[in-house]
């Protein structure tokens, strides 16, 4: 996201004076939520996950992401089906199954080195693709940012997540907090671009927006989807 956003934003001081009330209606707002996500990273996340990376080898983290990776299959599954492309929620069905069994619930990504390869959708796309608008941008309490539909579309995504369907609660927290802290570690580097940006906020902000559409039109520069080609 932060690649995309340095490609975006190579003038900030020019994309904050086009910012205004029509694509940002709830700056305000969303500054002051961005300022507690930073103060609840400075203070709690980043320390984690720095100790993380320090205390856990690097071939152990490698199997941790791959391992929360798998468990995103089914939520990918169920909206590419939403979103009619039958090939690929066959093809990640296929992954869900291989790295699950044959890759020990998911530490090993087996059907990637097979040739599978990894699709990632959600349902704030899904709602994209039957024509619903992105609305104002919004930054959430903890998850960052976001906007209007996409963060409607986190409510449905929630139910196909599997960690949710375990019966022990003390394995939820824990996988819960190890999922956190492991998201965390991955984006260490990336906080001396966000320190190098005049207005980080914009920068996240246009980040996310050209992020989403790529993800939903498939990278399709000119805002048409592609058609399922399987």
């Amino acid at each position: 996201m932060l690649v995309v956003g340095c490609a975006t934003l190579d003038n900030p001081g020019e994309s904050a004076a086009t910012s205004n009330s029509e694509n940002d209606p709830f700056e305000n707002f969303n500054r002051g939520v961005w300022r507690f996500n930073e103060k609840l990273d400075s203070v709690a996340l980043k320390p984690l996950a720095r100790g993380y990376t320090k205390a856990v080898p690097r071939p152990v983290r490698n199997r941790v992401t791959s391992f929360f990776s798998n468990l995103s299959e089914p939520k990918t599954i169920v909206n590419s089906l939403l979103q009619g492309k039958i090939g690929l929620a066959y093809q990640d069905a296929w992954r869900f199954l291989i790295n699950t069994t044959v890759g020990v619930v998911g530490l090993f990504d087996v059907a990637g080195r097979a040739g599978l390869v990894k699709h990632s959708e959600d349902f704030g796309q899904t709602l994209a693709v039957w024509g619903v608008k992105d609305g104002p941008y919004l930054v959430l309490p903890l998850f960052g940012p976001s906007n209007v539909r996409d963060g409607f579309g986190r409510i449905p995504d929630s139910y196909l997540d599997p960690i949710d369907y375990i019966d022990d609660s003390g394995a939820q927290i824990v996988l819960r907090a190890l999922s956190i802290v492991d998201g965390r570690a991955r984006l260490l580097r990336v906080s001396r671009v966000l320190a190098m940006q005049l207005d980080p906020y914009l920068f996240l902000r246009e980040s996310y927006r050209q992020r989403r559409h790529q993800a939903i039109y498939d990278g399709a520069n000119g805002g048409t989807r592609e058609p399922d080609s399987e």
